[in-house]
């Protein structure tokens, strides 16, 4: 006897989906972008310290406006890589802190900003290279 079989769902598509950021409408890439701004390395990067309120991560990531830290905040936590705790004291506050998942990605961008820090010698030597080559080209 033949067997039938349902054709496949929206649900099914989903499931065979493999992620691949170098596509436009990747769900990767709209997360890479988030974590790999600015504001998105060094959110998650201070948030590996440990939990922390609003405005300690605002003076910790030196620079970001009250705006974009909230908007990156919100991203992140939306990508589930951040957690966004009320603490119903008097007045409320609230506290950050990393997911599993934002830990795993924090660890590697912490190794990323080491390298890098480690490197601004090499950096700045290039840099002066790089600027003395510009001048004499003129």
């Amino acid at each position: 006897m033949p067997t039938t079989t349902a054709p496949p769902t929206e649900l099914d598509a989903f499931d065979t989906l493999v992620p691949d950021v170098f596509q436009r409408g990747c769900d990767s890439r709209r997360t890479l972008e988030t974590v790999a701004g600015k504001w998105g390395v060094l959110s998650l990067a201070a948030l590996r310290e440990g939990s922390i309120r609003f405005n300690a991560l605002r003076r910790r990531v030196d620079g970001v406006s009250e705006k974009m830290l909230a908007q990156t905040l919100q991203a992140l936590e939306r990508d589930g890589l951040v957690l966004r705790t009320v603490r119903e004291t008097i007045p409320p506050n609230v506290e950050y802190s990393l997911t599993p998942l934002g830990t795993r990605v924090a660890d590697r961008l912490l190794a990323l900003i080491t390298v890098v820090e480690e490197s601004v010698p090499e950096v700045v030597e290039a840099r002066a290279a790089y600027d003395t080559r510009g001048l004499s080209a003129s």
